[in-house]
């Protein structure tokens, strides 16, 4: 007999090597609490704060991760592009260029448990002018209904705005859309009246004794110079931040849904 639902752990922008090593230390922690059958990663972040490369995809999904998303930084190491060509679980935001390399969203086999449509999108308020996210969802969304219900959304977004606007556009179509880029967890985590669960930010899973992952004194600099100054990741109180989200198969319909940080601040 089918499952007739399905947990879900996503883990918000991972940071660097402080937001690797304390996803390898707790990760576990919570693929147990809350029985987890399908786990999703932002992983844009993960070579010293800006892009992904294979050595550290494959750390995350060494873990049990079955798929990570990204957002604009993935473009800040060249050798994401090797990977995104190769490798169709770890996704770049839909919206770019379709000449950019990698898929915008997948479709993950979990044999019976089911099939978990993911889509990553990239908002257009204060970011790059790409296509619309809201035409690209509806695009995306046709073809992953044709397999599966279930459909998660990464929304990498600067303006809470635009993923809140986008989230009540959908509302019903999807599973869950969940906001990353700002490394701020919000404290909004909802499910919308028509079943589909979203959180504005779901957070930073890296060192908070910085500014959104970079060390103080370089962020300030950049800020009062107005000139570039080179990215360096925070090293102290690293935490970790996700959401927790249990579906019905069936209808794609958010039935819980929670966020957590730890620690807690």
């Amino acid at each position: 007999m089918p499952q007739k639902s399905l947990n879900i752990l996503f883990i918000g922008d991972i940071v660097g090597k402080p937001g690797i090593e304390i996803t390898e230390t707790l990760l576990k922690n919570y693929v147990q609490k809350y029985k987890i059958d399908f786990c999703i990663a932002n992983g844009e972040n993960l070579v010293d704060g800006k892009g992904i490369d294979e050595p550290s995809a494959k750390r995350i999904f060494d873990l049990g991760v079955h798929v990570i998303t990204g957002g604009n930084h993935l473009w800040d190491n060249w050798h994401a592009k090797k990977l995104l060509s190769s490798n169709e679980n770890v996704l770049r935001p839909l919206n770019y260029p379709q000449e950019n390399a990698g898929n915008g969203y997948v479709i993950f086999d979990l044999g019976e448990k089911g099939k978990v449509g993911v889509l990553n999108l990239q908002g257009r308020i204060y970011m790059q002018p790409i296509d619309c996210p809201f035409k690209k969802a509806d695009w995306a969304i046709e073809k992953i209904k044709e397999r599966t219900n279930i459909i998660f959304i990464d929304m990498h977004a600067e303006a809470t705005a635009e993923k809140m606007a986008l989230a009540w556009y959908l509302d019903g179509r999807v599973t869950a859309l969940v906001g990353t880029h700002t490394h701020i967890p919000t404290h909004d985590a909802r499910i919308l009246p028509k079943g589909t669960a979203y959180i504005s930010d779901v957070g930073m899973t890296g060192p908070y004794d910085s500014v959104i992952g970079m060390k103080k004194d370089i962020a300030i600099k950049r800020l009062i110079h107005q000139t570039p100054y080179k990215y360096e990741t925070a090293s102290h109180d690293i935490r970790i931040c996700g959401v927790y989200l249990l579906a019905d198969v069936e209808t794609g319909r958010a039935l819980k849904f929670e966020s957590f940080v730890y620690p807690e601040f």
